[in-house]
Order: structure tokens, then sequence, then C-alpha cells
């Protein structure tokens, strides 16, 4: 009966701390939402509201008409989507190898992480520079592309090692003796098992070359290759000062994408399928 009284008030607690948790990650996207709906003066208003009691598209329009939001979009959605794909295409198999063949390589792959992880942008960016100068990739997308790869990859495959792990390996013996191959093993027992980890990894890599800011400022300089974090921030003036609606209006349109991705793919990442563990 204690634990049952005991019960009630922690999960009311928990319950308490989520919800604070969900106001902390809303409010600055609400604030967001709201400044770009709002007319000029409003924003110089010293009583701020939430909702905007004048809501209006002039921002918007202000903001398409300063920059070119839909070439920077696009160069951004190209390598984002590039990155994605690139990177789980390496990691799957990578991770699928070091997770069944535990050993040095495992161990290499961990420490890889780790070490990759630690270093710092500011750190790489100057012999980043001057590779991708060698290899007549700077000022180029497909270099910008490449850096995102070699970013995501350790990571990606450290989390689609977790995933292979926990693939049962008696699902694929049972299968080998049923008389499958091992590549009818992998597409119909293992694939459908590993499909959850490789659109969430996807959805990882997606994401962090989508909101990327430091390379892209780096190794592009013209204008109609630039990515979108980029052009965001050409909406700050020259002494720092921001023209505030466009810039909520063109950000709120950035981080639109990542939200579309994440609530289409969402029941995928959430939801494991067992289909190739029925044996029919």
């Amino acid at each position: 009966m204690s634990a049952l009284r005991t019960s009630g008030p922690a999960r009311a607690g928990q319950y308490l701390a989520l919800l604070a948790y969900l106001v902390f990650l809303a409010f600055p996207f609400l604030w967001l939402v709201s400044t770009a709906f709002k007319p000029a003066p409003e924003l110089a208003s010293l009583h701020p509201t939430w909702i905007p009691k004048d809501p209006t598209l002039d921002n918007f329009r202000q903001a398409f008409d300063e920059q070119p939001l839909l070439r920077a979009a696009a160069n951004s959605l190209l390598a984002a989507v590039s990155a994605a794909v690139v990177a789980v295409g390496i990691a799957t198999p990578l991770a699928y190898v070091t997770a069944r063949h535990r050993g040095r390589l495992s161990g290499a792959a961990t420490g890889w992480v780790v070490i990759s992880q630690a270093f710092p942008f500011v750190l790489v960016i100057i012999p980043l520079f001057l590779v991708l100068k060698n290899l007549h990739l700077v000022n180029s997308v497909v270099g910008l592309v490449l850096v995102y790869v070699v970013w995501s990859l350790p990571f990606a495959l450290w989390m689609l090692m977790g995933y292979v792990r926990a693939v049962p390996a008696e699902l694929e013996e049972a299968a080998a003796v049923d008389g499958a191959g091992r590549i009818r093993t992998l597409v119909s027992v293992v694939a459908p098992l590993l499909a959850p980890g490789v659109v969430a990894t996807a959805l990882f890599a997606f994401v962090t070359a989508w909101n990327e800011f430091f390379f892209a400022l780096v190794l592009l300089k013209s204008p109609g290759k630039q990515t979108l974090p980029v052009v965001l921030t050409h909406f700050l003036g020259a002494e720092g000062v921001a023209d505030l609606g466009p810039l909520a209006a063109a950000a709120f349109l950035a981080t639109l994408p990542s939200l579309v991705v994440f609530g289409v793919l969402q029941k995928r990442i959430a939801g494991g399928t067992l289909a190739g563990a029925v044996k029919s």
C-alpha cells in the first residue's frame, strides 16, 4: 500500500517535469512564429504580446524580396539529402559487420566515434579547407556534402551498431537452418528489423546537415551556392542590428522541413516492425 501511495505523487512529479521540459523546448519556436507574423509597430512595442494583434504576411514577402531564400533552401536540401543518403549507405553495411564480428574492428570503430566527436570545428577547418582546395572542391556543394558525410558518419555508425546488436542473431541462424542464403537472410530478416534504425539515422544526418552553418560559411563563397543558414545571416545589418520581422519569417520557414520530415517519419522511427521475424 505504501508503494501505491508514493507512486501517485512520484508520477505526478514526472509528468510535471516533462511538461516543464516541453514548455522549455516549445518557447523559442512559439515566440519565433509569433514574431514572424507581427507587423513592424508591434515588433517595436515595449509591451510584447504572444498573439499578434494585427497579423500580417509582410515579413514573409519582405524576406523573399531581400534574399534568395528559395535558391538557398534548394542548396540546403540538396546537401542535406545527399549527405544523409551517402552516410547511411556507407554506415549500414559497416555497422552490420562491426556489430556482428566484435573484436579490434569494433573497438576501433567505437574509438573513432569518440575521438571524432571531440574535435571542435575550428580545429579542423584549416586542414579541411586545404584538402578541399587541393581537390578543387572549395566553393562547391559537392565538397560541402563530402564534409557533411565525413562529419556525420561516425555517429551514424555508432547509432546503427546499436540497432544491429538489438536484432537477435538467432533469427539469422534460424533462417539459415530453413535454407535461406546470406543475401536472402539480410533482405528478408535483418532489413525489416533494421529499417527503423536506418530511418532514424538518416533523419539525424539530414537535420545535422540542414542546420549546419560553420562549414557552409567557410567553404561556400558564391552567393548562388550558399545554404539557408548562411543566407539567414544576411538579415543582420552592418552594425549587428537584425531586421527582426523578415529574419523571424525566414527562420520559421527554415525550420519547417525538419519538422515535416520528422512528422512524416516519426511512426517509422518509433515503431519497430517484426515482419522479418515472422515465419510464414
